[in-house]
């Protein structure tokens, strides 16, 4: 009697099964990554107050700026990449990052100011403000929603 099972029929499908894998794993890091993260630029204004310069390529967004009126930011400035979790923010700090998929959500609480970077919206201070490229928004002390956001606790 002849088996249909040999080390020949293992090997192929072993192969068959690794390429199916492979193929399913690489494409789903393309879908994963191709927008693309976030960038937003850490800086001061000319008076001094901070800035956070927001662009994505994938959603043609460039040069979004929100100015934090009535802060004070260190001289610390650059540019930070939303690319991997935990990244940290030159001022401010991170509550809330989802990056899945790029560009991914992500929460700041910055001089008691909450900023949530969605695709689709910017929520600043629970307000919703349509994406713009270009577009300058003004966060006064008197825009700051009266409980601040706070990150959440790690599970252990």
């Amino acid at each position: 009697m002849n088996s249909a099972i040999t080390p020949k029929t293992i090997a192929i499908s072993f192969f068959v099964v690794v390429a199916l894998y492979a193929g399913a794993f690489l494409g789903l890091e393309h879908l994963r990554h191709r927008k693309g993260p976030w960038e937003v630029a850490f800086r001061s204004d000319a008076q001094g107050n901070p800035v956070l310069a927001i662009s994505q390529s994938a959603l043609q967004l460039t040069n979004v700026q929100l100015v934090l009126h009535g802060e004070t930011a260190s001289d610390t400035t650059g540019v930070v990449r939303f690319d991997r979790v935990q990244q940290r923010a030159l001022f401010g700090q991170v509550i809330y990052e989802d990056l899945t998929f790029l560009p991914g959500v992500v929460t700041f609480n910055v001089f008691g100011h909450e900023i949530e970077l969605l695709s689709r919206v910017l929520i600043a201070d629970r307000r919703v403000v349509e994406w713009k490229s270009g577009l300058i928004l003004d966060l006064w002390p008197t825009n700051k929603p009266a409980t601040p956001l706070t990150a959440p606790k790690r599970r252990r």
